[in-house]
């Protein structure tokens, strides 16, 4: 009787250190759940999945935008097929530019049609935007068209077979009209930052230092306080698109000390620029400095709790200011804010070198250079 009492009791007690073990190893579990919530690769995670799943839904431009930012980030080679896609796109455009809009006549053409785009629209950087430019049409075509075109062949180690020609039509005009124009700057600051770097890139014109110059004098930080919104928000996507630019876009990092003043300017306003900047924005502003090597910066990590907190958890992504959820429309603040919650390194790639077996079939028009 007394050892089936002992058994009993043993059993009892064998059951309860078994209870306590699944308990304690049920709340680590929950434990390390809600960890992994808080970690800023989580959120990543999230807004990743929510793109992934549908990438090849988006428009060539979006699809390649997305894709060509993870590759560089990651190297994974899921992401090949669409950087070809958008190859394909880059392709066409030069091709129609080489053939059918090269002349002095047919760009005119081609840029008027452009600027009638903006005339419907009644939001203010729209408004700018035609008023500016309709006094030099042309530089959407070369600008907001050519260069950038040329500048991603040309990233890839690759070119135009009708190259000399594209090259010629730039050559026609000089940007420094347009880069040190204060009204062209306040309608495209971060636009004309891209294509100062592009025309570098290129070993065209080296007009750099006079658009920062322009644009330094176009937003003196002593009339901060005079700026609306957008005009804020315009200043400060020239500022983290002159490095982005710099880095041609997350190829190479870029040191703090040749834009001193842009990071000293992002570290002594951060607070009123998450009060009043867009996501995208935000997103840049941090990723500026990780740009740098300046991952443990308080700005990052002000950059990243607020983008965290923008994410909707339902939809899986950020919205947009008024609330639409629209994923072509939000790609550009999404995969920004993916880069800046979960941030791994620059590189130098694709490259016809480097990756062969994405460009093994090139679309028609480019070459090797």
């Amino acid at each position: 009787m007394l050892l089936r009492k002992k058994y009993i009791a043993f059993s009892i007690g064998a059951s309860l250190l078994l209870l306590s073990a699944l308990s304690n190893c049920t709340e680590t579990k929950q434990l390390q759940t809600q960890q992994e919530e808080k970690s800023y690769q989580y959120f990543a995670d999230v807004i990743r999945d929510t793109y992934e799943s549908q990438l090849y839904t988006l428009p060539a431009f979006k699809e390649g935008h997305y894709a060509l930012r993870m590759y560089r980030q990651t190297s994974n080679e899921k992401y090949q097929a669409a950087i070809w896609s958008d190859l394909a796109r880059v392709a066409s455009r030069l091709n129609r530019y080489a053939e059918e809009i090269h002349t002095p006549e047919q760009i005119y053409m081609h840029s008027q049609k452009k600027l009638t785009g903006y005339l419907d629209e009644t939001d203010e950087r729209s408004k700018l935007r035609y008023t500016v430019t309709k006094h030099n049409p042309e530089y959407l075509y070369l600008g907001v068209g050519l260069l950038g075109s040329m500048a991603r062949a040309d990233e890839y180690g690759l070119k135009h077979k009708q190259d000399a020609k594209l090259r010629e039509i730039i050559r026609r005009y000089d940007f420094t009209k347009y880069v040190t124009d204060q009204g062209m700057i306040k309608a495209w600051a971060a636009q004309l930052a891209n294509q100062v770097y592009w025309l570098k890139q290129l070993g065209e014109q080296d007009v750099v230092a006079p658009f920062i110059e322009a644009f330094r004098n176009t937003y003196p930080d002593s009339e901060d306080e005079h700026l609306t919104n957008q005009q804020f928000g315009n200043k400060l996507y020239g500022m983290t698109h002159i490095i982005f630019a710099d880095s041609q876009y997350y190829q190479h990092a870029v040191p703090e000390a040749e834009y001193q003043w842009i990071y000293d300017y992002f570290r002594n306003n951060i607070d009123t620029i998450l009060l009043k900047a867009k996501e995208d924005i935000i997103a840049e502003v941090g990723i500026s400095f990780l740009l740098a090597g300046l991952n443990n910066d308080p700005v990052v990590e002000k950059t990243r709790q607020h983008i965290r907190d923008a994410i909707n958890r339902d939809q899986g992504m950020i919205p947009s200011t008024s609330g639409d959820f629209d994923l072509s429309y939000g790609e550009h603040r999404n995969v920004l804010a993916i880069m800046l919650l979960d941030w791994q390194q620059v590189n130098a790639i694709p490259t016809i070198e480097k990756q062969p077996q994405i460009f093994a079939s090139l679309p028609y028009g480019l070459v090797s250079k």
